[in-house]
């Protein structure tokens, strides 16, 4: 029986939602990878083709930059990442785990 309750316990335990800590966490990881794998293109300042196509697109009215923008959504990063568009390619699983997606969503969505 007390094995039983445990289980009850830790299953509990795993469905309660992320605390502050780990949240933070989590935005942390997804700046490491959205360094390494987002910024090349998406950085501020000239030499990153996905800015300057986002700059041409929006002319101004939604900042190019990726990191200064407000609204982006982890659902948002996630389609675009796994499904490219116009220049920007897709990523795969093998280059950008869901794990490291779901943290670079965090790190953009932040608040």
């Amino acid at each position: 029986m007390k094995a039983y309750s445990v289980i009850l316990l830790l299953a509990g335990l795993h469905a309660l939602p992320l605390s502050a800590q780990s949240e933070e966490t989590l935005v942390q990881k997804g700046k490491a990878v959205y360094l390494s794998w987002c910024s090349p293109c998406h950085a501020g300042g000239p030499n990153h083709p996905g800015t300057a196509a986002l700059e041409t697109k929006y002319e101004g009215k939604i900042p190019a930059v990726l990191e200064e923008r407000t609204g982006l959504t982890p659902e948002f990063v996630r389609f675009y990442v796994r499904n490219g568009i116009s220049i920007m390619p897709f990523f795969r699983k093998v280059e950008i785990s869901d794990a490291d997606l779901d943290a670079i969503g965090a790190y953009l969505s932040r608040p």
